[in-house]
């Protein structure tokens, strides 16, 4: 049995907050970027008459089809964007904030991309209903480019019924993601029916150069992070597993080697998406959390069976080729901006907690961890480990828990921010990483601000997908 790793101190953040607030001004220039190119093309519809042929029937369905088109497709290339695996966005933002961002802006693009269909459908069939029917076939069948603009559309209705909560939770996670994929399918088919027949797409230079840089803009960045990076980490690093250690009841730590993996630049807290090899649905990836400091020679990730792909790594074997992309998230030092921190974590969620215990720089007593957990609880000696070495708290929060509407355990009387209090009374001056499901880390979040913790120093990841 591999032993538990030596505590290191590697992230220490010098100085500190200087990331978190270089962070900061990537987000705002990314928000500005997306309301710059909706306010650019909202103005080229209005400057090719777009307002004044809202003042007919007919004209002003056309001119609203023309309009949620334009802002459809820019919301498109920024749904795509934002999961291309950029390294800026993925820092600035993190995952969970980037996937919600992709969830909202998806869906908005989708209805828009169905609204203008309708709209400008109905607008060139004079305005008449009864003619919609037969005014779209002719437009699907005889303008260059629609046939593909169908199939794109069918690839996006797809993602866009299986990202359904209903949907997702009859899902896989492996399945959801190989269906996912077909997005990029979807845009893909979209653009020669832009292209050709988007009159306000290529009327002018300025309009073409826009276009055509926004489009090329991103599908480099899909081909660069999301293909060419991960193949050339892979090249690079030849991972291979070198144990299985197990952990508890259908939990095991996975210790990987490989070459130079110092140039892999992972934190404490981070996460990789994974590909064992040499076994059933190696295809597709899954995301696991590093749950030890990365030391440059070596990296562990602990798993819990909890689906086919995780049950799968509970027989894993020394020298299995591993494939992976990242590394991925927030949750690390790059977030920090103060010199105390509590770390919240329930089951398996755990696990980057407490690599961020071992990796991040504090004085002793200065990070608490607050570890909820039913029968088992994870981890248990290497965190009395770092209680002794590097000053670490650890308050265990045993049992199921208490209600629905709680995120503790057994622990007697009182609301769960009394607890909270209790527990970290300073708890509004650190920074605060939670990890775990989401309706608990939902429930976490809403007592850290009522404790006056501020969102910028709540720093989240949860099972969501």
């Amino acid at each position: 049995m591999t032993p538990p790793r030596a505590s290191r101190r590697l992230d220490a953040p010098a100085p500190l907050g200087r990331r978190a607030r270089a962070d900061a001004v990537v987000r705002q220039a990314s928000g500005a970027l997306l309301w710059l190119g909706l306010l650019l093309v909202t103005y080229w519809w209005a400057a090719g008459g777009g307002i004044q042929d809202l003042g007919a029937w007919a004209s002003g369905l056309t001119s609203v089809g023309r309009l949620t088109g334009l802002v459809a497709s820019v919301l498109l290339l920024a749904q795509v964007a934002l999961m291309a695996r950029v390294p800026r966005l993925e820092s600035a933002f993190g995952q969970d904030r980037l996937a919600h961002l992709h969830r909202i802006v998806g869906f908005t693009s989708f209805n828009l991309m169905l609204a203008h269909v309708v709209t400008i459908t109905w607008g060139y069939a004079g305005g008449q209903l009864p003619g919609t029917p037969g005014t779209l076939w002719n437009l699907t069948v005889n303008y260059p480019g629609m046939l593909l603009a169908v199939a794109g559309t069918a690839c996006l209705v797809m993602v866009v019924v299986t990202s359904l909560r209903a949907a997702r939770r009859r899902l896989r996670y492996e399945s959801w993601h190989l269906l996912h994929l077909y997005a990029y399918l979807g845009v893909g088919l979209a653009l020669p029916h832009q292209l050709w027949t988007g009159h306000e797409l290529t009327s002018s230079t300025a309009r073409t150069v826009f276009w055509w840089a926004a489009w090329g803009a991103v599908a480099g960045a899909v081909l660069i992070w999301r293909v060419g990076v991960p193949l050339a980490v892979n090249l690079r690093h030849q991972l291979r597993v070198t144990s299985v250690v197990p952990e508890g009841h259908g939990i095991v730590s996975v210790y990987l080697t490989g070459r130079r993996l110092d140039l892999l630049r992972a934190e404490a807290g981070q996460f990789f998406t994974w590909r064992f090899l040499g076994r059933s649905g190696w295809s597709r990836a899954n995301p696991y959390s590093l749950s030890a400091a990365p030391d440059g020679r070596s990296l562990r990730i602990t798993i819990q069976a909890v689906g086919d792909g995780s049950a799968e790594a509970l027989r894993l074997h020394p020298g299995t080729r591993v494939l992976v992309e990242g590394p991925y998230g927030r949750l690390s030092a790059r977030s920090r901006s103060r010199g105390k921190v509590a770390l919240i974590g329930a089951g398996v969620g755990v696990t980057p907690l407490r690599a961020l215990a071992e990796g991040l720089d504090y004085a002793p007593g200065d990070a608490v961890l607050l570890q909820r957990y039913g029968d088992d609880r994870l981890f248990a000696r290497e965190l009395d480990v770092l209680t002794h070495e590097r000053g670490l708290r650890v308050v265990p929060l045993p049992g199921h828990r208490r209600g629905r509407d709680s995120w503790l355990g057994e622990v007697g009387h009182g609301s769960d921010l009394d607890h909270l209090h209790r527990w970290v009374p300073d708890i509004a001056e650190r920074d605060v990483y939670v990890c775990g499901p989401t309706p608990w880390a939902d429930l976490v979040v809403e007592d850290l601000t009522s404790a006056g913790v501020t969102p910028d120093h709540i720093h989240l990841e949860t099972f969501a997908w």
